[in-house]
C-alpha cells in the first residue's frame, strides 16, 4: 500500500470548532504529492549572506543567548516541541492544558531524547494564525491571531527556558504580512517561525477543499525578513520551520535559500502508521546542511506512536521532533 497520511484540522469562524478532517492517500507508486522528490531537492543551497557585523568585543558580550545557552541551535541542540493552538486540544497537545503545564510537559518529553547525543532544547510551537473554512475577518480564509495568547505562551516558555515558535496558516493571505503583525514577538531572541504550506491557498482555493502550496519566493521573502532582524539586533540563530508532507506543497523547494541567521528546517508532517511515516520521510528527500530535518508525531492519530528511540532510528535522524 502507498503511504497514507491525514490532513490536520481546520477551524471555522467564529466558534473555531474543528472541522473537515479529511484523510488523503498517495497515488500508487509515488510520493505524497503524486511523485517522488526530484534529485534537485536533495541539493543543499548556498547560504545567502547578510551584512557582516563589526568585530567588537563589547557588542559580542551584549548579544543575547538561546534559552539554554549559546547562539547556535543546530547542530548544538536537538529541539523537541509540543504543537497546537491556544483554545483547546482540537489543534494539538499544546492547547490541552495551561501554557505552563504544556511547557513543563514538553520539558519532560524532551529529556527522553537526551540519549541521542545532543543537549535537548524544548520548544512550544503555537499556531498564531489559523486557516478557516470561511472567509474570516478579512476575506483571506485565515484568522488574525491573538497576541495575548502569544504573550501567555512566551512567558511560560521563558519560565522553562524554552523556545517559542509561531506557526502561520495564511489561507489566501500572505505569510510575510501575517508575520509582520507579530513583529514585536519576532524581534525576540527566543521566538522562531513556522510556515504551513498545507494551509497556504491560491486565490479561489478554500482551505480543507484542497491542499495548499508555497513558492520558494514566498518563503525566501520570510527568511530574508527574519535574517535581517537577526543581523540588525545581533540575535542568536532563529528557528524557521517549513512543514511538508506532499512534494506538491513545495513545488520549487530547490530554490529555497538558507540564510546564516536562521536554522531552517524542512519538517515531515502528517499522521499514519509507522511504516507509512518512515516511507514519506524518505520520499520527501529533505536536503542536508545548511538545511535541517524535522519529524512530527501525532499522539492520538499515529498508529502506533513511534518511541523516541524509534524516531531517532530514522535515517538521517531528525534535528527537530514535534508532538501534536
Amino acid at each position: 500500500m502507498p503511504p497514507f497520511l491525514s490532513r490536520r484540522r481546520l477551524l471555522t469562524m467564529p466558534a473555531l470548532a474543528a472541522a473537515l478532517f479529511v484523510p488523503v492517500g498517495c497515488a500508487s507508486g509515488s510520493g505524497p504529492g503524486g511523485s517522488a522528490a526530484s534529485d534537485s531537492h536533495a541539493k543543499a543551497q548556498p547560504v545567502a549572506p547578510h551584512a557582516p557585523e563589526p568585530p567588537s568585543a563589547s557588542s559580542t558580550a551584549a548579544r543575547p543567548s538561546l534559552p539554554r545557552g549559546g547562539r547556535t541551535i543546530f547542530p548544538n541542540y536537538r529541539v523537541v516541541a509540543y504543537y497546537g493552538g491556544s483554545d483547546g486540544p482540537g489543534l494539538g497537545i499544546l492547547g490541552a492544558s495551561t501554557a505552563d503545564e504544556a511547557a513543563a510537559a514538553v520539558d519532560r518529553q524532551a529529556q527522553l531524547y537526551a540519549f541521542a547525543g545532543r543537549p535537548v532544547q524544548p520548544a512550544l510551537e503555537l499556531i498564531a494564525t489559523v486557516a478557516l473554512a470561511d472567509p474570516g475577518p478579512d476575506g483571506t480564509y485565515s484568522s488574525h491571531g491573538d497576541p495575548a495568547a502569544v504573550d501567555r505562551y512566551l512567558a511560560a516558555a521563558r519560565r522553562h527556558k524554552e523556545l517559542l515558535v509561531l506557526d502561520f496558516q495564511p489561507g489566501q493571505g500572505d505569510y510575510l504580512t501575517q508575520i509582520q503583525r507579530f513583529a514585536r514577538f519576532v524581534a525576540e531572541p527566543d521566538v522562531g517561525i513556522a510556515l504551513d504550506p498545507e494551509w497556504h491557498m491560491k486565490s479561489g482555493e478554500v482551505p480543507g477543499k484542497t491542499y495548499g502550496s508555497s513558492s520558494a519566493a514566498s518563503i525566501n521573502a520570510v527568511s530574508a525578513y527574519l535574517d535581517g532582524i537577526v543581523a540588525n539586533r545581533r540575535l542568536p540563530q532563529k528557528l524557521l520551520v517549513i512543514h511538508q508532507f506532499r512534494t506538491s506543497m513545495l513545488p520549487d523547494r530547490s530554490a529555497i535559500v538558507a540564510r546564516p541567521g536562521l536554522a531552517t528546517v524542512f519538517h515531515a508532517d502528517g499522521n499514519g502508521t509507522p511504516d507509512d511515516k518512515v516511507k514519506v520521510y524518505g520520499i520527501l528527500g529533505f536536503p542536508g546542511p545548511p538545511f535541517y530535518r524535522g519529524f512530527k508525531l501525532f499522539l492520538t492519530r499515529d498508529t502506533p506512536l513511534l518511541s523516541p528511540r524509534e524516531t531517532m532510528a530514522l535515517s538521517p535522524a531528525p534535528d527537530l521532533v514535534t508532538y501534536q
